[in-house]
């Protein structure tokens, strides 16, 4: 077991965005959460000041600590960003738990091609199910760890039949196989500047504005990604008529987490 000091972190707000689909609660009314990510398994919950965690100190510092991005300020973040718009505000101190996530950039990308046109826990089970057909276990755990492009790339659509992702198929092979081949650089678009990595994406089959943004938001930590599907853009007309993404700066990414969340938990504001 180990113990990370943080604040400003709430597990449910953070697991249950939207934002990733690999974690779910420990147990009926546990505090306690489980999940996995780039090939660990984990559980997790919150503990006086902090999180404790089943994993050594040494895993908790070299790659939970940087995932859940606990080394960044979000109590100065909500402060900048409530100083825009009341409703803004509103909407922070609704999930002031909520922290972006530093997701594994492929892991990003493939779970939001599949994520199109779909609901969140219709998501989480198309994710599992990718995972349990092709990803490999996890040593001392139920889980399974994330497939890479490279084992994907190697697949054609009947393989991917069971999976049951429909039209999304083809689209998770086609960038499968450009980041196998090298002709989709991960690492670039994590280097360079965002429009290069809006540029990239936009590329791939399948890949518009809205999945590209939440790949470089969630899978690369580009803050001043905003991603915008018809709900969001159906809760800014409404909560924040004539604001524009570029107008919350360079945490605009955050801003729409406060909000998308906000709108998913209040639909009354919408009929």
């Amino acid at each position: 077991m180990s113990w990370l000091p943080c604040k400003d972190l709430d597990l449910a707000q953070t697991l249950d965005c939207g934002q990733a689909f690999r974690w779910q609660p420990a147990g009926q009314g546990s505090p306690a959460w489980e999940g996995a990510a780039f090939g660990q398994a984990l559980c997790l919950a919150p503990e006086e000041g902090g999180l404790r965690l089943n994993c050594t100190q040494e895993q908790a510092q070299e790659l939970w600590r940087r995932y859940f991005d606990l080394d960044e300020d979000y109590g100065r973040i909500r402060q900048e960003l409530e100083e825009i718009s009341p409703v803004l505000a509103q909407a922070a101190a609704y999930a002031p738990g909520i922290r972006i996530l530093r997701q594994d950039p492929w892991e990003a990308l493939c779970t939001f091609i599949l994520s199109q046109n779909n609901h969140i826990l219709r998501i989480k089970s198309l994710v599992s199910r990718f995972c349990t057909l092709f990803g490999d276990p996890v040593p001392g755990s139920a889980w399974r760890a994330f497939p890479p492009p490279e084992r994907i790339a190697r697949l054609d659509e009947e393989d991917l039949a069971p999976l049951r992702a429909g039209y999304r198929a083809p689209y998770v092979l086609a960038a499968a196989r450009q980041v196998a081949e090298g002709r989709l650089n991960l690492e670039a678009i994590a280097r360079e500047p965002v429009e290069y990595g809006r540029e990239e994406l936009r590329r791939l089959p399948g890949v518009g504005p809205k999945v590209a943004e939440c790949a470089l938001l969630y899978g690369f930590h580009k803050t001043e990604c905003f991603p915008m599907d018809v709900w969001m853009k159906r809760a800014m007309a409404r909560l924040l008529p004539g604001v524009r993404p570029e107008d919350f700066g360079p945490r605009a990414g955050i801003a729409q987490q406060y909000l998308f969340h906000y709108s998913r938990m209040h639909p009354e504001l919408f009929r």
